[in-house]
């Protein structure tokens, strides 16, 4: 442990079990204070345990508290940065990750599947993120972080490759995912001039996403042992890091992490143009020349999972060390 988080109050939603509760126990190491907000519902969002996110805090000791409540709506999420604030004084890290899973292919969705994995994916995480920045951004004319000015604000988004390359029968959280990653864009930009940080982070660790995957290939079959092989913890490393103080300038970034290996993504840019010369394009010539001379860079309709699909994995990943203070949170 190395304090380099003392002082700092964070919520880390979803942190009940797996990765969350990794990033959470990562934290409180580190010497943050932190709120495990889960509510203890299935991986559908089913249900709801409210010892899941008591017998977390317990285990995480006196820095740590407990929140049950979902905090897919505007007001539980303000609720919940209340809470930090009576407790810890403040409120400087944001972890979203919570997630639930309703897959079907789309002309098999039900539509409200697709409302609620919006909501507790993606719509959580904006209520969340709004009842806290503005939280963060008056920290810094109260003095808190020290004379030097608040640094301390750090917001880190848990998205899915799934959100990047697709998969099948997962539109809804795909879709929620990539809004995730834009959202993280958007409250980069915006929140810059404060001086808070806001990343994205895809996941390759086992998770109850992984476990439940039914593979539709052998791709996909090796893909799954891999990951269910890969300890969270290394997921949790990366977001501390991510809030320390050296990452200052890390912000609007999406990062992957599989194992001992980080990604940084590139974002989408364009890659080629075609331009009309002396008159405008006609429907068929476009229609010709998008088959012509772009189709060798259209992106393929693989999935994420056979993107990620390497050996590369099980050389630097497939590893159960233990953390800096040599205890394994995976």
């Amino acid at each position: 442990m190395t304090g380099l988080l003392e002082e700092r109050a964070a919520i880390v939603t979803g942190a009940g079990r797996g990765i969350g509760r990794a990033i959470a126990e990562a934290l409180v190491r580190e010497g943050a204070s932190v709120i495990v907000a889960d509510n203890g519902a299935s991986i559908s969002g089913d249900g709801g345990d409210p010892t899941v996110a008591r017998d977390t805090a317990a285990t995480l000791g006196a820095k740590a508290i407990a929140f049950s409540e979902s905090v897919a709506s505007p007001g539980v999420a303000r609720q919940l940065v209340d809470l930090a604030i009576k407790q810890f004084g403040g409120i400087d890290i944001i972890v979203n990750n919570a997630a639930i899973l309703r897959d079907a292919f789309v002309f098999r969705a039900d539509p409200l599947d697709w409302d609620a994995v919006i909501r507790t994916n993606l719509s959580a995480a904006f209520y969340l993120i709004n009842a806290a920045s503005s939280v963060m951004r008056d920290q810094d004319k109260s003095g808190r972080g020290g004379k030097d000015g608040y640094t301390w604000g750090r917001i880190v988004n848990i998205v899915s490759s799934a959100g990047l390359d697709g998969n099948f029968g997962q539109a809804a959280y795909a879709s929620a995912k990539a809004g995730l990653f834009g959202l993280t864009r958007a409250a980069a930009m915006d929140l810059n001039g404060a001086q808070i940080t806001v990343n994205a982070v895809a996941p390759f660790a086992r998770t109850r996403v992984i476990d439940i995957i039914q593979p539709a290939n052998e791709a996909q079959k090796t893909y799954k042992e891999r990951a269910l092989k890969v300890g969270t913890h290394h997921v949790a490393s990366l977001v501390a890091a991510l809030c320390t103080p050296a990452s200052q300038s890390v912000t609007g970034q999406l990062l992957g992490v599989r194992g001992r290996e980080v990604f940084l993504f590139g974002q989408p840019h364009p890659v080629a143009t075609l331009a009309a010369e002396g008159k405008d394009w006609s429907p068929e010539d476009l229609a010709q020349a998008l088959g012509t001379r772009l189709a060798g860079q259209f992106t393929d309709l693989g999935t994420d999972l056979e993107a990620f699909n390497t050996e590369r994995d099980e050389r630097l990943s497939n590893s159960h060390s233990s953390s800096p203070c040599g205890r394994s949170s995976g």
